[in-house]
Protein backbone atom coordinates (compact mmCIF):
# COMPACT_ATOMS: atom_id res chain seq x y z
CA UNK A 1 0.00 0.00 0.00
CA UNK A 2 1.33 3.23 -0.91
CA UNK A 3 1.92 5.77 2.04
CA UNK A 4 2.29 8.75 0.46
CA UNK A 5 0.53 10.75 -3.17
CA UNK A 6 1.85 13.52 -4.70
CA UNK A 7 4.64 14.18 -6.87
CA UNK A 8 8.71 15.38 -5.41
CA UNK A 9 10.77 17.52 -7.97
CA UNK A 10 14.72 16.72 -7.01
CA UNK A 11 16.76 20.24 -7.68
CA UNK A 12 20.61 20.18 -8.03
CA UNK A 13 21.15 24.25 -7.32
CA UNK A 14 23.88 24.94 -9.29
CA UNK A 15 26.66 28.92 -7.56
CA UNK A 16 24.75 28.76 -4.27
CA UNK A 17 27.70 30.12 -2.84
CA UNK A 18 27.73 33.04 -5.88
CA UNK A 19 23.40 34.03 -5.79
CA UNK A 20 23.38 33.28 -9.63
CA UNK A 21 22.27 29.38 -9.81
CA UNK A 22 18.44 29.99 -8.25
CA UNK A 23 17.84 33.30 -10.24
CA UNK A 24 18.99 31.10 -13.59
CA UNK A 25 16.95 28.74 -12.86
CA UNK A 26 13.53 30.20 -12.37
CA UNK A 27 14.72 32.81 -15.19
CA UNK A 28 15.41 29.63 -17.38
CA UNK A 29 11.54 28.63 -16.58
CA UNK A 30 12.12 26.03 -13.60
CA UNK A 31 8.07 26.28 -12.54
CA UNK A 32 6.36 26.62 -15.99
CA UNK A 33 8.80 23.18 -16.98
CA UNK A 34 8.53 21.28 -13.97
CA UNK A 35 5.19 21.17 -11.31
CA UNK A 36 4.67 24.12 -8.78
CA UNK A 37 5.80 22.97 -5.50
CA UNK A 38 3.18 23.49 -2.82
CA UNK A 39 6.44 23.82 0.00
CA UNK A 40 10.68 23.82 -0.92
CA UNK A 41 12.74 21.75 1.26
CA UNK A 42 16.47 22.52 1.38
CA UNK A 43 19.42 21.61 3.76
CA UNK A 44 23.31 22.26 4.01
CA UNK A 45 26.06 21.12 6.00
CA UNK A 46 27.64 23.18 8.25
CA UNK A 47 30.56 22.94 11.07
CA UNK A 48 29.19 20.96 13.98
CA UNK A 49 29.40 17.31 15.97
CA UNK A 50 28.39 15.18 12.97
CA UNK A 51 25.06 13.36 13.12
CA UNK A 52 22.70 16.29 14.69
CA UNK A 53 20.05 18.23 12.84
CA UNK A 54 19.79 22.16 13.09
CA UNK A 55 16.51 23.90 12.83
CA UNK A 56 15.58 27.64 12.97
CA UNK A 57 12.03 28.70 12.83
CA UNK A 58 11.62 32.33 10.98
CA UNK A 59 14.95 33.89 9.95
CA UNK A 60 17.82 31.72 9.36
CA UNK A 61 20.01 33.32 7.12
CA UNK A 62 20.93 37.05 5.93
CA UNK A 63 19.99 39.14 3.16
CA UNK A 64 23.62 39.91 1.80
CA UNK A 65 25.26 42.33 -0.97
CA UNK A 66 28.54 42.68 -2.57
CA UNK A 67 29.96 45.92 -3.35
CA UNK A 68 33.20 46.65 -5.53
CA UNK A 69 34.55 50.38 -5.01
CA UNK A 70 36.93 52.66 -6.85
CA UNK A 71 38.23 55.67 -5.56
CA UNK A 72 40.21 58.14 -7.78
CA UNK A 73 42.71 59.99 -6.71
CA UNK A 74 46.18 61.45 -8.48
CA UNK A 75 49.31 59.51 -8.75
CA UNK A 76 52.68 60.46 -8.29
CA UNK A 77 55.90 59.71 -6.60
CA UNK A 78 55.97 58.82 -2.76
CA UNK A 79 58.67 61.67 -2.08
CA UNK A 80 55.93 64.08 -2.99
CA UNK A 81 52.90 63.18 -1.47
CA UNK A 82 52.01 67.03 -1.69
CA UNK A 83 51.43 66.86 -5.53
CA UNK A 84 49.46 63.83 -5.18
CA UNK A 85 45.94 62.97 -3.91
CA UNK A 86 46.31 59.61 -2.34
CA UNK A 87 43.78 57.04 -3.19
CA UNK A 88 45.33 55.26 -0.21
CA UNK A 89 44.47 57.45 2.38
CA UNK A 90 40.53 57.96 1.00
CA UNK A 91 40.56 54.41 0.85
CA UNK A 92 41.89 53.51 4.27
CA UNK A 93 39.60 56.24 6.02
CA UNK A 94 36.81 54.63 4.67
CA UNK A 95 37.53 51.45 5.55
CA UNK A 96 37.45 52.81 9.18
CA UNK A 97 34.45 54.93 8.62
CA UNK A 98 32.12 52.12 7.60
CA UNK A 99 32.41 50.33 10.69
CA UNK A 100 30.72 52.84 12.29
CA UNK A 101 27.54 52.02 10.31
CA UNK A 102 26.78 48.87 12.64
CA UNK A 103 27.91 50.46 15.92
CA UNK A 104 26.34 53.44 15.35
CA UNK A 105 23.43 53.91 13.01
CA UNK A 106 21.70 49.94 13.68
CA UNK A 107 19.58 49.37 16.68
CA UNK A 108 21.39 47.35 18.92
CA UNK A 109 18.17 44.94 18.77
CA UNK A 110 19.11 44.92 14.81
CA UNK A 111 21.73 42.26 13.38
CA UNK A 112 24.14 43.69 10.68
CA UNK A 113 27.54 42.74 9.46
CA UNK A 114 29.82 45.20 6.99
CA UNK A 115 33.19 43.60 6.31
CA UNK A 116 35.53 45.06 3.99
CA UNK A 117 37.50 41.83 2.50
CA UNK A 118 39.37 43.51 -0.23
CA UNK A 119 41.58 46.30 -0.81
CA UNK A 120 44.03 46.62 -3.51
CA UNK A 121 45.81 49.80 -4.71
CA UNK A 122 49.59 50.22 -5.88
CA UNK A 123 52.59 48.41 -7.40
CA UNK A 124 55.60 49.88 -5.81
CA UNK A 125 56.04 50.85 -2.29
CA UNK A 126 57.67 54.51 -3.37
CA UNK A 127 54.91 55.10 -5.99
CA UNK A 128 51.44 56.78 -4.78
CA UNK A 129 48.67 55.29 -6.85
CA UNK A 130 45.86 56.39 -8.92
CA UNK A 131 43.27 54.77 -7.64
CA UNK A 132 42.28 52.33 -4.84
CA UNK A 133 39.87 49.20 -5.23
CA UNK A 134 37.75 48.06 -2.41
CA UNK A 135 35.21 45.05 -1.87
CA UNK A 136 33.07 45.04 0.79
CA UNK A 137 29.86 42.72 1.69
CA UNK A 138 26.95 44.08 3.93
CA UNK A 139 24.59 41.25 5.68
CA UNK A 140 21.79 42.58 7.33
CA UNK A 141 18.72 40.26 8.86
CA UNK A 142 15.87 41.68 6.67
CA UNK A 143 15.59 43.72 3.13
CA UNK A 144 15.01 46.80 4.69
CA UNK A 145 17.51 46.94 6.94
CA UNK A 146 20.12 46.08 4.05
CA UNK A 147 18.70 49.10 1.97
CA UNK A 148 19.22 51.48 5.21
CA UNK A 149 23.02 50.25 5.34
CA UNK A 150 23.71 50.40 1.33
CA UNK A 151 22.57 53.92 1.44
CA UNK A 152 25.17 54.65 4.64
CA UNK A 153 27.62 53.07 2.46
CA UNK A 154 26.80 55.13 -0.65
CA UNK A 155 26.71 57.82 1.70
CA UNK A 156 30.49 57.61 3.42
CA UNK A 157 32.03 56.62 0.37
CA UNK A 158 31.14 59.82 -1.11
CA UNK A 159 31.79 62.08 1.79
CA UNK A 160 34.59 60.41 2.42
CA UNK A 161 36.15 60.45 -1.09
CA UNK A 162 35.12 64.22 -1.12
CA UNK A 163 36.73 65.28 1.91
CA UNK A 164 40.37 63.62 0.87
CA UNK A 165 39.93 65.37 -2.23
CA UNK A 166 39.40 63.13 -4.79
CA UNK A 167 40.06 63.89 -8.50
CA UNK A 168 35.79 62.50 -9.44
CA UNK A 169 33.52 61.05 -7.30
CA UNK A 170 33.55 57.11 -6.81
CA UNK A 171 32.55 54.26 -8.43
CA UNK A 172 30.28 52.32 -6.34
CA UNK A 173 28.79 49.25 -7.80
CA UNK A 174 25.97 46.57 -6.00
CA UNK A 175 27.39 43.28 -7.89
CA UNK A 176 25.39 40.60 -6.37
CA UNK A 177 22.09 41.07 -4.07
CA UNK A 178 20.62 37.79 -2.28
CA UNK A 179 17.34 38.06 -0.31
CA UNK A 180 17.28 37.05 3.24
CA UNK A 181 16.18 33.18 3.88
CA UNK A 182 12.95 32.71 6.15
CA UNK A 183 11.59 29.98 7.07
CA UNK A 184 7.61 29.34 7.25
CA UNK A 185 6.83 28.06 10.99
CA UNK A 186 4.47 25.35 10.52
CA UNK A 187 6.69 23.67 7.58
CA UNK A 188 9.91 24.27 9.65
CA UNK A 189 7.36 22.34 13.15
CA UNK A 190 6.06 19.58 10.53
CA UNK A 191 10.11 18.63 9.58
CA UNK A 192 11.73 19.14 13.18
CA UNK A 193 9.10 16.68 14.40
CA UNK A 194 9.67 14.31 11.92
CA UNK A 195 13.46 14.42 12.52
CA UNK A 196 12.84 14.30 16.41
CA UNK A 197 11.17 11.21 16.01
CA UNK A 198 13.66 9.83 13.68
CA UNK A 199 16.59 10.63 15.42
CA UNK A 200 15.69 11.46 18.65
CA UNK A 201 15.03 15.10 20.89
CA UNK A 202 19.01 14.74 21.75
CA UNK A 203 20.29 15.38 18.03
CA UNK A 204 17.75 18.48 17.16
CA UNK A 205 19.24 21.53 18.05
CA UNK A 206 17.99 25.35 17.09
CA UNK A 207 21.00 27.73 16.64
CA UNK A 208 19.26 30.36 15.85
CA UNK A 209 20.14 32.66 12.42
CA UNK A 210 23.44 33.16 10.99
CA UNK A 211 24.73 35.92 9.04
CA UNK A 212 25.48 33.82 6.23
CA UNK A 213 23.63 34.07 3.12
CA UNK A 214 22.40 32.24 0.02
CA UNK A 215 19.65 32.26 -2.48
CA UNK A 216 17.74 29.47 -2.09
CA UNK A 217 14.90 31.45 -1.41
CA UNK A 218 14.70 33.04 -4.83
CA UNK A 219 13.27 29.56 -6.03
CA UNK A 220 10.21 30.23 -3.63
CA UNK A 221 8.62 33.27 -5.87
CA UNK A 222 6.41 31.94 -8.79
CA UNK A 223 6.02 33.26 -11.83
CA UNK A 224 2.72 35.37 -10.72
CA UNK A 225 4.28 36.00 -7.60
CA UNK A 226 2.89 33.60 -5.50
CA UNK A 227 5.48 32.92 -2.22
CA UNK A 228 5.49 28.97 -1.74
CA UNK A 229 6.55 28.39 1.80
CA UNK A 230 9.74 26.70 2.33
CA UNK A 231 12.13 25.65 5.24
CA UNK A 232 15.88 25.45 5.05
CA UNK A 233 18.12 23.69 7.83
CA UNK A 234 21.59 22.63 8.40
CA UNK A 235 23.09 19.46 8.61
CA UNK A 236 26.76 19.41 11.20
CA UNK A 237 29.48 17.27 9.29
CA UNK A 238 32.64 17.61 11.80
CA UNK A 239 34.04 14.47 12.33
CA UNK A 240 33.59 13.50 15.65
CA UNK A 241 37.51 12.74 16.34
CA UNK A 242 37.89 16.42 15.84
CA UNK A 243 35.22 17.57 17.44
CA UNK A 244 36.23 16.11 20.45
CA UNK A 245 39.89 17.22 20.35
CA UNK A 246 38.43 20.80 19.88
CA UNK A 247 39.22 23.13 22.23
CA UNK A 248 36.79 24.24 24.66
CA UNK A 249 34.13 22.80 27.24
CA UNK A 250 30.86 24.07 25.97
CA UNK A 251 29.47 23.62 22.58
CA UNK A 252 29.81 27.15 21.36
CA UNK A 253 33.69 27.40 22.46
CA UNK A 254 34.07 23.85 20.33
CA UNK A 255 32.52 25.17 17.53
CA UNK A 256 34.28 28.05 17.13
CA UNK A 257 37.75 25.66 17.24
CA UNK A 258 37.00 23.64 14.29
CA UNK A 259 36.93 24.46 10.76
CA UNK A 260 33.79 26.13 9.17
CA UNK A 261 32.83 25.95 5.59
CA UNK A 262 35.26 27.73 3.25
CA UNK A 263 37.99 26.66 5.41
CA UNK A 264 40.96 25.03 3.61
CA UNK A 265 40.89 22.65 6.47
CA UNK A 266 36.92 21.64 6.23
CA UNK A 267 37.03 18.24 5.94
CA UNK A 268 32.87 16.49 6.42
CA UNK A 269 32.83 13.12 7.90
CA UNK A 270 31.08 11.21 5.11
CA UNK A 271 28.56 9.61 6.90
CA UNK A 272 26.83 13.26 6.10
CA UNK A 273 25.67 11.57 2.98
CA UNK A 274 23.38 8.94 4.57
CA UNK A 275 22.53 11.48 7.26
CA UNK A 276 21.29 13.68 4.97
CA UNK A 277 19.41 11.67 2.69
CA UNK A 278 17.42 9.56 5.54
CA UNK A 279 16.97 13.86 7.13
CA UNK A 280 15.22 15.13 3.44
CA UNK A 281 13.79 11.91 3.07
CA UNK A 282 11.69 12.16 5.82
CA UNK A 283 10.97 15.44 5.65
CA UNK A 284 9.50 15.02 2.25
CA UNK A 285 7.41 12.14 3.45
CA UNK A 286 6.29 13.98 6.37
CA UNK A 287 4.79 16.91 4.03
CA UNK A 288 3.35 14.16 1.38
CA UNK A 289 1.60 12.12 3.87
CA UNK A 290 0.42 15.44 5.73
CA UNK A 291 -3.41 15.39 7.35
CA UNK A 292 -5.46 15.47 4.23
CA UNK A 293 -7.69 17.72 6.25
CA UNK A 294 -5.06 20.73 6.06
CA UNK A 295 -3.71 20.14 2.82
CA UNK A 296 -4.99 19.87 -1.21
CA UNK A 297 -4.77 16.72 -2.94
CA UNK A 298 -1.18 15.68 -4.89
CA UNK A 299 0.48 17.61 -2.33
CA UNK A 300 4.15 18.53 -4.05
CA UNK A 301 7.30 18.60 -2.53
CA UNK A 302 10.39 20.25 -3.76
CA UNK A 303 13.80 19.36 -2.70
CA UNK A 304 16.86 21.24 -3.40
Amino acid sequence: MNIWSGTVVLVAQPAEETGEGALAMRDDGLHERFPVPDVLLARHISAGPIGLVAHVAGPVLAASASIDLVVHGRGGHGSRPDTTTDPVVIGAAIVGRLQTIVAREIAPRETAVVTVGRFHAGTAANIIPATAELGLTVRAASRDLQERILAAVHRIVRAECEAGGATTGPDIRVVKSMPATVNDARVARSVADIHTRMFGSTRIVDPGPAMGSEDFSELALTPDGRAIPYHYWFLPSTPLAVWDMAPGQSPMAKFGNVPSAHSPDFAPDPAVLDHGVAAMTGAVLAELTADPEKTRPHRRARRS
